[in-house]
Parts: structure tokens; C-alpha cells; sequence
């Protein structure tokens, strides 16, 4: 089980230690195999959310607990053991794409290294690429698109196979061609797994189990789609919109 308890964060911004609060008294609960969804406007707090899931920042208030164990009380391993993290923007190291991947387990195979790239849908570009998976990555990934380097970190958090899974906008760079090859890469991530995603495509998301609505660092409602259609009037201007612009894609 992962579980918020009360949390908060904020940063200094002077050196009289003048703080900026930007998440207020959280409080959420993902049961094992679980599957939430964290959205809402903008500014919201949501990728900060994200990141203190992983432990990259600490919270200043309450605590986060991963099977009953406050993670600042884990190892770096231990936590690392626990949670996969796939961040909007993906950083890839120049060596090759096996390597990059093998990140995610350092002692897997080749074999398990290409298995989870085909898993991931990274067949089609490895193949157009001439050295193929040994291919290097350049600088940052830079001879990637942001799509390619988007499936390559799903391939290394599928190597990873960790129990819990955090997706910070991980189709951000989903462009509509590659859109069902995307979710193909992110249903085996999350095949199995406690899942928690931060997402501001509503279509993706609606058949998670809870769905938290967070506004201005705050829980404004947590509920399924269509609790949240009923009830959260946040959650519902958020729908129009979004079928709004379906509707604009579409026309």
C-alpha cells in the first residue's frame, strides 16, 4: 500500500526562510494493484506530487508511507526496489539504447534488455535506425525524438518491474500516429502493478480506480469519473474542456 498521510511541501524563497507553500494537507491511500489517477489545472502541484512520491524532494509536513514505512526511513535501494518512476521529460545518457535500458535492472540480459525494448513498441524506430539497439543515444538522447525517448524509458521501467509504478505525463510527447503503440508500452508498465498517474489527457484516465482532483496544491475532490461528474464542479469544467477540444480535433 502506498499512502499520504497529511502531507505538505513547500520551498524557502529567501534567506529569511520565507516559505512558498505549494501542496497542503494531502491525504491519499493507493491499495496494492491499485490504479489512481492525480489531475487538474495547471500549476496545481501535480509533477511536484509526483516527485515526492520518489523521494526527489522532501516533504516538510506529514509523510509518505510505502507498506506501512515512511520513505525517508528506506534506502535509496530499498525505494528504488519499490517504485519506477517515468518522468514527461526523459534524460538519456550518451551510450547506447541496450545501455540506457539496462538501467532499469543492471544485471539483465541482452536478451531481457531487447525483450522489454519490443514490449515497450520500440521495434519500429530501432529497426529504421542502422545500428539498431546499440545505437547511442547522444547527448541527453538527442538522436531520439521525444516520443523515442519517451518508449525507451517505458522499455527500462519495464525491465525495472518494480511493485508501484509513477507515470509524471508520460505521453507527453504522444504524437496521434504513435498514440496506440504509447499505450500498448504503458499497459505493460503497469500490468500487475500499484499504479499512480499524473495526466491531464482525461480520455486516458477515466477508468482508473479514484481519481484525485488537485487545485491549488489541495485535494478539491477525489472520486471515480463519473462521482467526480456529479459531484466536483472543478472535474467537470476539466471534461467540457477536454471534450471541447476532441470535438475541435475532430471537426
Amino acid at each position: 500500500m502506498l499512502e499520504l498521510q497529511n502531507v505538505s511541501f513547500g520551498v524557502a524563497m529567501d534567506a529569511e526562510q520565507a516559505r512558498k507553500e505549494i501542496l497542503h494537507d494531502i491525504n491519499l491511500k493507493v491499495e496494492d494493484n491499485g490504479f489512481i489517477v492525480i489531475t487538474g489545472p495547471n500549476g496545481g502541484g501535480k509533477s511536484t506530487l509526483a516527485k515526492l512520491l520518489v523521494h526527489y524532494y522532501d516533504v516538510t509536513g506529514g509523510s509518505i508511507r510505502v507498506g506501512g514505512q515512511d520513505i525517508r526511513e528506506m534506502s535509496v535501494e530499498a525505494l528504488n526496489d519499490q517504485i519506477s518512476y517515468v518522468a514527461q521529460e526523459q534524460f538519456l545518457f550518451n551510450m547506447s539504447l541496450l545501455e540506457n535500458i539496462r538501467l532499469g535492472r543492471p544485471e539483465a540480459t541482452d536478451q531481457e534488455v531487447l525483450a522489454a525494448a519490443e514490449k515497450a513498441q520500440c521495434g519500429e524506430f530501432l529497426a529504421r535506425l542502422e545500428h539498431g539497439i546499440h545505437t547511442m543515444a547522444g547527448d541527453g538522447g538527442k538522436m531520439l525524438s521525444g516520443g523515442e525517448r519517451q518508449r525507451i524509458s517505458l522499455a527500462r521501467a519495464i525491465l525495472k518491474n518494480a511493485p508501484i509504478v509513477v507515470l509524471d505525463e508520460a505521453t507527453a510527447f504522444m504524437d496521434p500516429e504513435n498514440e496506440e503503440k504509447m499505450n500498448e508500452a504503458i499497459a505493460e508498465v503497469i500490468r500487475g502493478k500499484t499504479v499512480i498517474v499524473i495526466a491531464h489527457r482525461l480520455h486516458s484516465i477515466v477508468n482508473a480506480d479514484q481519481i484525485c482532483v488537485l487545485e491549488q496544491g489541495t485535494v478539491a475532490d477525489v472520486g471515480t469519473h463519473g462521482e467526480l461528474l456529479k459531484n466536483c464542479p472543478l472535474y467537470q469544467e476539466m471534461w467540457r474542456a477536454h471534450m471541447g477540444a476532441k470535438e475541435g480535433e475532430q471537426a
